[in-house]
Parts: structure tokens; C-alpha cells; sequence
């Protein structure tokens, strides 16, 4: 069965064959009527989806439970994720934790994430902070960087956890690093006021620039912050309309108030430069 289901992914992948669902539906049948897990959690995959196979929630729940009562973590956190979201089965948060639970006593990342938010919305179990730190922790130690901002977010606010700067800054820093937006602007942040750190401007604006380059508005109204008051930087008030200008379009309140404060201090020459750049700037990064 292994072969046949080796044939499966090999056709559902176009690797090295021209990509075809429905034979690869037809040996990972052949396969997962022989028992085999991973072959089972596929086709239930294909019944999901509708590729090769006519859609359908019954039999996608049908083969991931056999999958998943063998141990098979995707399985688990598929089904996991159908009890969740009440797709071909009745919502249901208890059996949808249940799923999920196995799939994150076995190091699934992805179900130990979902296992924290669970706990922190009580869904599916009593509402529990410590619970849901203990999983966001789990998963943060394997390099999840949402878990890892999470984790940071709690221990700044001291929910579920003593609150502890240096702990925050530890996994922000951590998801900052790996490219997350949110981390990069609550890192700057900290440094911006000596928070958990010594505050540090230069720091700040790196931080905010990253995420401010990923279109975060936070970040770009740090940013425009920074160049306004001359913080780490010589101070630029065509820079700092331009960031701030990015931020306004995205409804950023702060923003919106300090560029009209910023615009009595400039000429009218200096805001349509400003201005200019913003329309370039957004031009260039339209998403596809």
C-alpha cells in the first residue's frame, strides 16, 4: 500500500506524471481500504476538496477519522478543524478540541496554536489564559511565530502569565526576526518607550520600518512618529507625511489627526512631494 500511495501523491502532484486527481483519488482508495493512514487522510483530502472526486463532507469526515484514529496528526487536526467550523458534521467545540488536543499531544504546531486560541475564547472547554499560554508556549518552541507574538502579547499584558517585559521581548523578538508585522511593531514599540528595554530610537525605527514595509499601519504611523519628532532620525516632515499619509489610508485615527497638524508646518510644495511618493508607494505595492 505504501507504492500505491507513493502513485497517489505522485499524481496529485504532477511529479514526474501529468497531474491527475482522479487517479490519484483512485490509488490512494486502493491504498486506504488497506489500511493505510496517509493514503486514508488524503482521499479524505480529495472528498474535502472535491478534486477527483465528487465533494463531499461525509466521506472526507469518513477517512479522516479512520486516519485519525490511527494517529495520523493531519487527520486530527482536519477533523479537528470540520467540528470547528461545522462542515458536514454538526459544530461541535468539545469534539473539535478533542481532535485537535491529540494532533498537539503529538507536537502538531499547527493544533497546538489553535488549541491556545481555543482556551483563551473558551470554545470547546472553559475559558483558561494559563491553558492557553502553556500551547501558544508549546508551539512558540517550535518557531511558530504567530504563537511565538501571542506568547509575547500575553507576557506584556500578564495574561495567563506573570507579566514580564523581558519575556515579551524575548518572543517578539523571536517572531520579529522571522518576518511577523504585528511582533515588529509591538518590538518597536517597547523600544520607542524603554519598555523591557533601554529605550532605544534607532531600534524603534527598525522595527517600525519593518513592519511599516509590510503595509502595517501601526508601524507606518510609528514611523511618520519618528521622522515628525526627529527620534533616531534627523527630523523630515515630508518623510513623516508620507508614512503617515500610508497609515490614514488605512483608517489609522492617530495618523489621520497628526498629518493635519504636520500639514500647517509644511509648504504646499513639500506636501505634494510627499503626497507624490504616497501614490508611487502604493502603486508599486497593490497587492496581485
Amino acid at each position: 500500500e505504501k507504492a500505491q500511495t507513493l502513485l497517489g501523491i505522485m499524481y496529485y502532484d504532477g511529479d514526474g506524471i501529468p497531474q491527475d486527481f482522479a487517479q490519484a483519488a483512485n490509488w490512494f482508495r486502493k491504498a486506504a481500504e488497506q489500511g493505510e493512514a496517509v493514503a486514508q487522510t488524503a482521499l479524505g483530502g480529495l472528498y474535502f476538496q472535491g478534486h477527483g472526486v465528487p465533494q463531499d463532507y461525509g466521506q472526507a469526515i469518513n477517512w479522516r477519522k479512520k486516519a485519525a484514529k490511527q494517529g495520523d496528526t493531519t487527520a486530527q487536526r482536519a477533523l479537528g478543524s470540520m467540528y470547528y467550523q461545522g462542515l458536514g458534521v454538526k459544530q461541535d467545540y468539545s469534539r473539535a478540541l478533542k481532535w485537535f488536543r491529540k494532533a498537539a499531544d503529538q507536537n502538531d504546531v499547527a493544533a497546538q496554536v489553535i488549541l491556545g486560541d481555543m482556551y483563551s475564547k473558551g470554545r470547546g472547554a472553559d475559558q483558561d489564559y494559563a491553558k492557553s499560554a502553556q500551547w501558544y508556549r508549546k508551539a512558540a518552541e517550535q518557531n511558530d511565530m504567530v504563537a511565538q507574538t501571542t506568547l509575547g502579547a500575553m507576557y506584556f499584558k500578564g495574561i495567563g502569565v506573570p507579566q514580564d517585559y523581558a519575556e515579551a521581548v524575548y518572543w517578539r523578538e523571536k517572531a520579529a526576526n522571522q518576518g511577523d508585522a504585528l511582533a515588529q511593531v509591538a518590538l518597536g514599540s517597547m523600544y520607542y518607550r524603554g519598555t523591557g528595554v533601554p529605550q532605544n530610537y534607532a531600534e524603534a525605527l527598525k522595527w517600525c520600518r519593518k513592519a511599516a514595509n509590510q503595509n502595517n499601519a501601526t508601524g507606518q504611523a510609528m514611523l511618520g512618529s519618528l521622522y515628525y519628532q526627529g527620534a533616531g532620525v534627523p527630523q523630515d516632515y515630508v518623510e513623516a507625511h508620507f508614512w503617515f499619509n500610508l497609515a490614514a489610508a488605512a483608517g489609522h485615527e492617530e495618523a489621520i489627526k497628526v498629518r493635519k497638524i504636520l500639514a500647517t508646518m509644511m509648504t504646499p510644495a513639500d506636501i505634494a512631494k510627499a503626497q507624490k511618493r504616497a501614490s508611487e508607494w502604493f502603486a508599486a505595492n497593490q497587492p496581485d
